[in-house]
């Protein structure tokens, strides 16, 4: 069979249903306003919340680990991969998170994937056992794809509905009496698509009911919500009540790349013997784990620069309402704008990168069908100039197009 043959159709097929889109290069650094196509444009389609991606503080932060640390470790962390930097920024996301440890990963996908393996493939003490894994319909294809990885002669997935803390409640009672080994409610913290966030307090309270272990992804929380942007568990009234955090800083912390797991001194011991992509990866380079920290003093010391993304955040909200587009309702920095069918996100996608504004269509497979939407990502790095030509032209593409 000719496997290339195979590619190309597949190919055809996704160009047809128009699933398949190919990138749009920058020209320049990430921030707030962009340069594509010799334009310079309003980024809307950035995890760059903070603006810290292009940060002169974090930008000097890595350069000066560049020229102290060197390139690259050429290691895994367990052989000579191990810098004094390494162990400092697992000691600084502790203590930002407020727990006894962390490990880093080369992403935070691969830090979901490690995780669910590492706890359920591997015996514990015990030769016959069963675990359970109780997931939220949306969650991140990371932790989806973590799950797979585990066997499933010995690991039960069930799925409860998105954010439905009653089904969830529903499933763990019928559950109950059910003789596991290890209980877990898996969530995102904020789910990417939707800008909505998990039920935190109310899974906090059915985890210590029926004995499970609760792993939040806060990949789109960290640095983003809450006060002082320790995440969506600092938002919602639960900081400390976490078992085990996993973490991206490739969004808001900086953006470049790597992520991480945070939880008990024992958890993540564990995870340093048996988290396969831990062990087989090589170590974070020296520029990403000093620009990472830079980036988390800046977020602790400059306080305004939480603030003035919350401030773009309900700003932009309550403007793009008032023109007439249908939202999701919420406070994150997420702003699905939805306009139900594929051909109409992505005609309008690349209605207003020709008017002035870098956003993304979102359609099936992605999000359900005839659910599709443009998904604006607001950041500290825009001012009220930026966000009103964005709006401007959102104002007149919609119009054009009859959408409003």
């Amino acid at each position: 069979m000719d496997i290339n043959a195979l590619v190309a159709a597949e190919l055809q097929r996704l160009e047809e249903s128009q699933t398949f889109k190919y990138e749009t290069a920058l020209q320049s650094a990430q921030g707030g306003v962009v340069k594509v196509k010799g334009r310079d444009v309003v980024m809307l389609a950035s995890n760059n919340y903070l603006g810290m991606s292009n940060h002169p503080v974090v930008k000097k932060a890595a350069l000066e680990g560049l020229r102290k640390y060197g390139y690259g470790l050429a290691s895994v962390r367990f052989l000579t991969g191990t810098q004094t930097i390494h162990l400092e920024l697992e000691k600084k996301i502790s203590r930002f998170l407020k727990t006894q440890d962390t490990i880093l990963f080369s992403s935070s996908f691969a830090a979901n994937v490690a995780f669910f393996s590492a706890l359920t493939n591997e015996k514990l003490g015990y030769e016959q056992y069963t675990d359970v894994i109780y997931s939220d319909r949306l969650n991140h294809a990371s932790i989806i794809d973590g799950q797979r990885l585990c066997k499933p002669e010995t690991t039960e997935r069930k799925i409860y509905n998105h954010c439905d803390a009653a089904d969830l409640e529903r499933q763990l009672e019928a559950d109950k009496d059910n003789n596991y080994r290890i209980r877990m409610i898996a969530t995102d913290g904020v789910f990417s698509m939707e800008g909505d966030l998990a039920p935190l307090p109310r899974l906090g309270q059915l985890a210590k009911r029926y004995g499970a272990l609760l792993f939040v992804d806060d990949a789109h929380g960290i640095g983003v919500c809450g006060a002082t942007g320790r995440g969506t568990a600092e938002q919602l009234g639960t900081l400390g009540q976490v078992d085990v955090y996993a973490g991206t800083l490739g969004k808001a912390i900086g953006g470049a790349a790597g992520g991480f797991l945070s939880g008990s001194k024992e958890m993540i011991a564990y995870m340093r013997q048996k988290a396969r992509p831990y062990i087989f990866s090589n170590s974070l380079p020296p520029s990403i784990v000093c620009a990472s920290m830079a980036a988390f003093d800046l977020l602790q010391k400059d306080r305004s620069i939480v603030r003035r993304l919350h401030e773009n955040t309900a700003y932009f909200r309550k403007e793009i309402a008032g023109l007439g587009f249908r939202i999701i309702d919420g406070t994150h920095p997420i702003v699905p704008v939805m306009l139900g069918e594929a051909a109409v996100a992505q005609e309008m996608s690349a209605r207003l990168l020709k008017a002035g504004v870098y956003i993304k269509g979102l359609w099936f497979p992605v999000v359900p069908k005839g659910e599709a939407r443009l998904r604006a990502q607001i950041s500290a790095a825009l001012t009220r100039k930026d966000l009103d030509r964005a709006l401007s032209a959102f104002q007149k593409v919609g119009t054009s197009m009859g959408l409003i």
